[in-house]
């Protein structure tokens, strides 16, 4: 990464910069349309802060000093689709040859609840980072990367520091949301112990969780569970007893802890509702606790149920075994079930075993009888 940049104040740019060159997304054709058609606009949040970090940018949000219709009718006006998937607040979607854009106008907040906002429009680029979350969320780049940086967010993507934007209480009280957010945010990028003003406004707002969505709180709570290790931001989420207003029961730490260690010594992508699985205590009840909760798809009810469920897998079982219990339950559930299992064992036990029993699950097809009917004599 570059060196660290002093601080931005007001329409000053930082002296990092992005090479568009070394970013394709940047340089796309389609980029260039929507950038083009919209005028004055700059990117803004995960795309700088990933493109800054070296890691991937899935997703490219657009901030414009306009309203929302003004975007819109530029847009259209280039022949580049729109959808206004959250026009009411200043949100357009950019189509261009299948490749998407989200297009915000700048906002300052009016009124806020701890769910919803009422905003403003603005031209003033420094208000709209001022109601954004994160130090390191409130960075914008110009096509030519040139970026600008209100409130030391380099330093603190530099350091891995998790900042609030401002007073920490106060942007939690704005949206309680942002209670998950500084964990997730702070397992996915951060270094060291979490920023203690956070934390302490955190613990402080925790009760208000319960009024927010399950869908809110899964789609924040799952993200935290795909970072390569979770486990030491749960621990503190549950030293400051916020994780038991999110989750019912006795969690299990030390199985989650394990699974992780799995993932990694093995080369498995992180699954985060298998994860979710792990630190629940592994029980049907519990299960459908959680998952009524986090408000989860009828699909991810089913596999947190099927996971907790009372099974036969052991690390000596035998190829036939195995066969006969993937006949039974199907090689997804028994992957599930297995992984918990081994989860649940001591580090190092019987890992070879283990092993061994994914393989022949991963090899295993299922039989295919013939049909029946009536005989034919010849």
């Amino acid at each position: 990464m570059a060196p660290v940049a002093r601080r931005a104040t007001k329409e000053k740019s930082a002296t990092v910069k992005i090479d568009p060159s070394k970013h394709g997304w940047m340089t796309s054709l389609e980029t260039l349309a929507v950038f083009a058609a919209l005028g004055e606009a700059r990117f803004v949040g995960g795309a700088v802060r990933n493109a800054l970090l070296g890691a991937a940018v899935i997703d490219i949000d657009i901030a414009v000093p306009m309203p929302p219709e003004e975007a819109r009718k530029r847009l259209e006006a280039a022949d580049i689709k729109v959808v206004p998937t959250g026009i009411d607040h200043g949100t357009v979607t950019a189509i261009r040859n299948d490749k998407v854009f989200e297009v915000t106008s700048l906002r300052r907040d009016v009124k806020t609840d701890g769910r919803h906002a009422v905003v403003a429009y603005t031209t003033d680029w420094a208000a709209d980072s001022a109601r954004r979350d994160f130090t390191m969320n409130a960075l914008y780049a110009a096509a030519d990367g040139e970026i600008f940086d209100y409130h030391g967010g380099i330093e603190d993507l530099i350091a891995g520091q998790v900042r609030f934007v401002g007073d920490p209480a106060a942007r939690i009280r704005e949206d309680y949301l942002r209670i998950l957010r500084l964990f997730r945010f702070h397992a996915w990028y951060g270094k060291g112990e979490i920023d203690d003003e956070a934390l302490r406004a955190a613990a402080a707002a925790r009760r208000h969780l319960a009024g927010l969505s399950g869908e809110r709180v899964a789609k924040e709570f799952l993200r935290l569970l795909e970072c390569d290790n979770p486990v030491p931001v749960l621990r503190v989420m549950a030293a400051s007893a916020i994780l038991p207003e999110i989750l019912p029961g006795a969690l299990q730490m030390a199985r989650l802890e394990h699974l992780v260690l799995i993932d990694a010594e093995n080369g498995f992508a992180p699954d985060a509702m298998l994860r979710l699985a792990a630190l629940l205590p592994g029980d049907a009840d519990t299960a459908r606790a959680a998952g009524e909760r986090l408000k989860l798809s009828n699909a991810g009810r089913a596999r947190l149920q099927d996971a907790a469920a009372a099974n036969d897998i052991a690390a000596h079982l035998s190829a036939p075994q195995v066969h006969k219990l993937l006949y039974r339950i199907g090689r997804a559930r028994f992957r599930d079930q297995m992984l918990l299992r081994w989860a649940a064992t001591p580090k190092g036990a019987g890992a070879i075993q283990w092993r061994m029993l994914l393989s022949v699950a991963e090899a295993w097809e299922r039989p295919k009888f013939p049909p029946f009917g009536p005989r034919r004599d010849t």
